[in-house]
């Protein structure tokens, strides 16, 4: 007979759209890739069942309403909805829906929150003691709110016992390829990943976002575009004396002036980015890791080992068993 993995999408007013209709697509991809034998049956519950508007207008039509879930489940999915404030968004904290996947979840294999979701099953406390990650910008309101929890802002995804979490938007679709893998082996979920049309099938232990979006916007355009100098040019000679002297500045006031800007100061952020560069080729190549320094502009294979040891707590080797992805 048959395997049927039944995953129950939780909808409610204002959810994000693309994480509610992101795995939902994901998971009818791995039927169509095994031709039916994955067996995914995914439905919607909401908390009157009926018609659900989403953050983009887009309404969604429910299976069912929440009191209506009832057996077994496979995955318990939970998305999110924010409230924009004047300092930024919040995540939305609807007590029904709280309500409703704490008595729920024990029903489930694995419950898993999409973006600010985790606010959610956090607060139906089904993260205390476990790691877990959010949307970057609720994470701080995450670890504030719910201090049981650790809570990580930078991977793609956590995964902790049966409850994983999920990063921000886009990071669903890389959260439900780790679902598929789990279920149905990596060779599935990649055969879905290109159905996507996606760059690559991203681990977990991914960073959300690269060292130019981790950094706001600069006030001034010059210090803008000199990151992007930075990053097209990697290999070459980016000391600050250098960069000071690209920016017509001395030394002292060209620090002062990034630092203010960016947070870091220039030696600070242009290892930051020579190591993602690193962290790029290691995911996405087999070069040998002296071109990969000397690409970076780390210079030696012991420099490499050094600073991905001091930014990452891993080496070279160990991070490439881990996230070296084919497809």
């Amino acid at each position: 007979m048959p395997t049927t993995r039944r995953v129950v999408i939780a909808v409610f007013p204002d959810v994000d759209l693309l994480d509610v209709t992101g795995p939902a697509e994901v998971f009818t991809l791995a039927n169509r890739a095994t031709r039916g034998s994955a067996g995914y049956v995914v439905q919607l519950a909401g908390p009157d069942g009926g018609v659900v508007a989403t953050s983009a207008g887009v309404r969604l039509v429910t299976d069912l309403a929440f009191a209506d879930v009832d057996g077994a489940l496979d995955t318990l999915l939970v998305p999110g909805a924010v409230d924009l404030r004047p300092g930024g968004p919040v995540a939305r904290i609807d007590q029904e829906v709280v309500t409703w996947v704490k008595a729920t979840a024990p029903q489930a294999r694995r419950v898993a929150s999409v973006c600010v979701g985790a606010h959610v099953v956090a607060a139906a406390g089904l993260l205390d003691g476990k790691t877990a990650t959010t949307h970057w910008s609720t994470a701080a309101q995450l670890a504030a709110d719910h201090p049981a929890v650790r809570v990580d802002p930078d991977p793609i995804f956590v995964r902790s016992g049966n409850v994983w979490t999920g990063a921000g938007i886009s990071a669903c679709m890389d959260l439900a390829l780790a679902l598929v893998a789990e279920d149905l082996g990596e060779e599935v979920a990649l055969d879905v990943a290109r159905q996507l049309v996606m760059y690559l099938k991203r681990q977990g232990g991914q960073s959300q976002f690269s060292v130019p979006l981790s950094t706001p916007p600069a006030s001034r355009r010059d210090i803008d575009e000199l990151r992007m100098f930075i990053a097209d040019h990697l290999d070459g000679d980016l000391s600050t004396a250098a960069l000071a002297a690209r920016m017509c500045l001395s030394e002292r006031h060209f620090a002062r002036v990034f630092r203010q800007e960016t947070g870091r100061t220039p030696a600070a952020y242009v290892e930051a980015a020579r190591v993602e560069a690193a962290r790029r080729l290691l995911e996405s190549t087999d070069e040998p890791l002296d071109r990969i320094a000397a690409a970076c502009g780390l210079g030696s294979v012991e420099t490499l080992h050094r600073v991905m040891r001091k930014q990452i707590g891993t080496t070279p080797a160990a991070y490439r068993r881990r996230f070296r992805t084919t497809v």
